[in-house]
């Protein structure tokens, strides 16, 4: 009935045992003996030999809905009602862990640096355990891995002894935030505009516990955010920091000129280059590093916008926000935890581990959420630096009052507009007038990159308005 599982040696993880129960009562409290069940048919779970043993740690986690999210809520054991517990064991503890549904939604947990994973359940109040011993120490995911749910906050950490270093590390964040741009101009006249660019190599957070190394205009993803006039001259100096490893350039999309100015701007590393430019056109123009291999470039994080005003300037609004998509391809499977490194037959195969908004999966539901209130007026400026997939941008529970598409500001606009396409280097203007408070979700409608990191939430107080919304958030809405 049983088969002996094949060690786990780059882990250096023993998974002593897979005890699996589904059912509606609770399971008691006192010492059971490790017992294993062969799978299913329908199964993924690999059989594994039976061991005596009795667990040293019982740990119960249920699963619910707190501030709009789908969590694991602790149970006992000084875990009591704590959402997305850290689990803290001693290295070559045998392990208990109770998975209670408290929902009646389909969830499951699952462990897969130690190998551990539980079958689904989905009756309200049944259970499933998983059994097993971690012999090295380490911060471990554990996770639902039901589509969507880790994404929608299904999440914690199984902490094994002292940890080395990088799971206590704080990752430096490289993710621009969306309000982290200039204002209006409000001027009638041309001016001579200088823009310092300087291009830096940053080890920074990827995901939880993921490191990369991107390179960056000024330090941040996407790059600084430049408003010129139509008829500024703009003088841009781009400086390549001593401690690059690579030459770099800015290619502007706004630029009538060689390369958009990446002719003049090959920088090696410690030097710098100055151009000029006359801002003919009025648009939402990308900016990217052009130096071969310039899709590598790019998709590590050289890519920015830059807005060139109509001579009227444009329409007030409440808030403006500055939003990016980007790929990452790494060498390492998506939730691989630790430094991740850039693929190139990834790249070559337009494979990304990554989407993201602002570089960084997070970057606008953690760290940087967009925020708002109920009868205010929202504009975005919306980019895609690639390098390869086309955006199908959408606003979960708004409808855009109008679009400039690909960025044309001087076109009439589209009106009443629920998802539009921004290819590799283009842009959109949206605008919407907010009249309903709640949580809105910035996505790309190919709705699979959800589930590799590209989500933004859009944060809206206020009065309710039944007229318009009436209902509450339910268990498993994805919303």
């Amino acid at each position: 009935m049983f088969t002996r599982m094949g060690s786990i040696i780059g882990m250096g993880i023993i998974l002593v045992l897979l005890s699996l129960t589904a059912c509606s009562n609770p399971v008691g409290t006192g010492a059971v003996p490790m017992q294993a069940i062969a799978p299913s048919a329908s199964s993924t779970l690999q059989p594994v030999q039976a061991v005596a043993a009795t667990p040293a740690v019982r740990f119960k986690l249920k699963t619910g809905m707190s501030d709009g999210k789908m969590v694991f809520i602790g149970v006992g054991a000084g875990l009591d009602e704590k959402i997305n517990p850290d689990l803290a064991i001693n290295s070559g503890d045998v392990v208990e862990i109770t998975l209670v549904n408290g929902d009646g939604v389909l969830h499951d947990i699952t462990i897969p640096d130690l190998g551990v994973a539980a079958n689904p359940v989905s009756q309200k109040a049944a259970e499933v355990k998983v059994v097993f011993k971690a012999a090295a120490d380490g911060v471990y995911p554990y996770f639902c891995s039901i589509p969507g749910h880790r994404q929608a906050g299904m999440e914690g950490k199984l902490v094994v002894g002292n940890p080395p270093a990088l799971s206590t590390q704080v990752l430096t964040s490289v993710s621009r935030a969306a309000d982290d741009m200039p204002g209006p101009l409000n001027r009638t006249t041309s001016e001579h505009v200088r823009i310092n660019l300087e291009t830096t190599e940053v080890v920074g957070r990827l995901a939880d516990g993921t490191s990369y190394t991107y390179w960056t205009f000024n330090g941040k993803v996407p790059g600084p955010m430049i408003r010129v006039r139509v008829g500024d001259t703009v003088e841009v100096t781009l400086k390549n920091s001593a401690g690059s490893s690579m030459s770099h350039s800015v290619d502007f999309h706004a630029v009538t000129g060689p390369g958009g100015g990446a002719v003049a701007t090959q920088t090696k590393p410690g030097e710098e280059t100055t151009f000029t430019f006359k801002a003919l056109n009025p648009g939402l123009f990308v900016y990217h590093c052009a130096t071969p291999m310039v899709a590598q470039h790019i998709a590590n994080g050289m890519y920015g916008m830059i807005l060139v005003e109509p001579e009227a300037g444009l329409a007030p609004v409440d808030h403006e926000f500055y939003v990016m998509q980007g790929e990452i391809y790494t060498e390492q499977a998506m939730g691989h935890k630790g430094a991740d490194t850039f693929s190139l037959q990834k790249l070559l195969d337009e494979r990304p581990e990554y989407f993201v908004f602002n570089g960084e999966v997070g970057a606008l539901t953690q760290e940087h959420p967009l925020h708002a209130t109920v009868g205010e007026t929202v504009r975005i400026f919306f980019g895609v630096g690639g390098p390869n997939s086309i955006s199908s941008f959408h606003v979960i529970g708004e409808i855009f009052d109008r679009v400039y598409a690909e960025a044309s500001l001087t076109s009439p606009p589209l009106t009443n507009v629920q998802t539009t396409l921004v290819p590799p280097g283009g842009a959109a203007m949206v605008e919407f007038k907010l009249q309903v408070p709640g949580r809105l979700i910035l996505v790309d409608h190919a709705l699979s990159r959800m589930e590799r990191g590209l989500a933004g939430y859009l944060l809206v107080d206020g009065p309710e308005a039944p007229d318009i919304f009436n209902g509450k958030m339910t268990p498993g809405s994805g919303h």
